[in-house]
């Protein structure tokens, strides 16, 4: 079975990250973040991806190639404008083999057992089949209902709580039959959820419900969440591995300094140096090529690649973006995303979710927030 990975989108919500990297490719534990849902597939047994794309398509292209050395097929579609879930599906028709495929949300981390719903779907001879999920708080989703064989019923968009009989929203997984694409005009934008399913209802739609994680990265809360719950091993992926040996996972040769403290979990890149006095943890990683001073701590936050923290600079519950100096004695917190590239001079405290553009210098002392 084919995989279709829609990453078309801007991911604006978790700019400045994302404005020189397709959400995709932003790092997650130190990976490209669609290299887990990949690594997912192939565990799976699917090895054939078509990558349906729009926004900084490049970077996706340069790092997976043909596939071959992840041991996969991979193709890739580019949309010359936005067409919605179901319209990019239909724009890589012609990449599409006969039979059922799957369509996966290219931000969506989880360990679905996709075999399962594979099977689910057979079984059911379903024309489509939606995976599904409950959440805590149904009036923040569109909810799925189904009957008690599962067949879909209905769908319900951000109800009212007198409304609610359900709490299983659409997880952004499906297995679909080939002919589902005949309902998809070409060439406009056009949605799964408001335009194709309602058209399946009671013609072979099923939803297959799963407890399994999920979670979708595309807002900065979420996306630390996400590392956080790697860490705790909430969710098994490749990391969670390395994490085995009391949840510090080192990822290849890292100078760690007589008098440096980790406190787990953390995760810590190649190449990374931690100088003797400087704290890292808890829920703490640090990119690969980064150096940490004397006296810094780092908590709760992601530092990515080639980042240099001076001395005594405290970073807390925040992102710093690729290629970051903060100078000594700043601070970052408070849900503070950096943007790569940047400069943050000494005497800065930059916290209360300040997002600092890439490429910009926060001269000494200039923002206390």
């Amino acid at each position: 079975m084919q995989a279709v990975i829609l990453v078309g989108g801007q991911g604006t919500r978790l700019r400045p990250l994302t404005l020189g990297t397709p959400k995709p490719m932003v790092p997650l534990a130190n990976k490209p973040f669609v290299a887990y849902v990949l690594e997912h597939l192939k565990d799976h047994g699917i090895e054939e991806i078509v990558f349906s794309m729009g926004y900084l398509p490049d970077g996706i292209m340069e790092y997976f190639g043909d596939g071959s050395s992840f041991g996969m097929k991979v193709t890739y579609v580019i949309e010359d404008h936005p067409l919605g879930t179901a319209g990019a599906v239909k724009n890589v028709e012609e990449h599409i083999s006969d039979g059922d495929f799957l369509v996966l949300n290219g931000d969506i981390l989880t360990d679905l057992d996709i075999r399962g719903l594979i099977g689910y779907h057979r079984e059911k001879q379903a024309v489509g089949t939606i995976t599904l999920t409950p959440v805590e708080d149904p009036t923040a989703y569109g909810l799925v209902r189904t009957n008690g064989s599962g067949e879909v019923q209905d769908f319900l968009e951000k109800p009212s709580w007198d409304e609610i009989d359900t709490n299983l929203i659409n997880a952004g997984t499906y297995i679909l039959r080939q002919e589902v694409l005949d309902l998809i005009p070409k060439g406009v934008e056009y949605s799964f959820e408001r335009g194709v399913f309602p058209q399946l209802v009671g013609k072979g739609l099923y939803g297959f419900r799963s407890n399994s994680y999920w979670m979708d990265i595309g807002t900065p809360e979420k996306y630390l969440q996400a590392h956080y719950d790697i860490m705790e091993k909430s969710v098994e992926t490749s990391i969670t591995e390395c994490l085995k040996n009391d949840f510090v996972c080192l990822q290849g040769d890292v100078k760690l300094e007589t008098g440096a403290k980790l406190v787990p979990p953390v995760i810590i890149g190649e190449g990374a140096t931690i100088r003797a006095g400087a704290r890292i943890g808890r829920m703490a990683i640090i990119g690969p090529g980064c150096t940490i001073e004397p006296g810094s701590v780092v908590e709760e936050s992601v530092v990515q690649e080639g980042c240099t923290l001076g001395e005594n600079v405290l970073v807390r519950h925040c992102i710093i973006g690729k290629s970051v100096t903060i100078a000594d004695a700043a601070v970052v917190s408070g849900g503070a995303i950096i943007g790569e590239n940047s400069t943050v001079e000494g005497g800065n405290v930059l916290s209360n979710r300040i997002r600092v553009y890439p490429g910009t210098v926060v001269k000494e002392g200039t923002i206390k927030f």
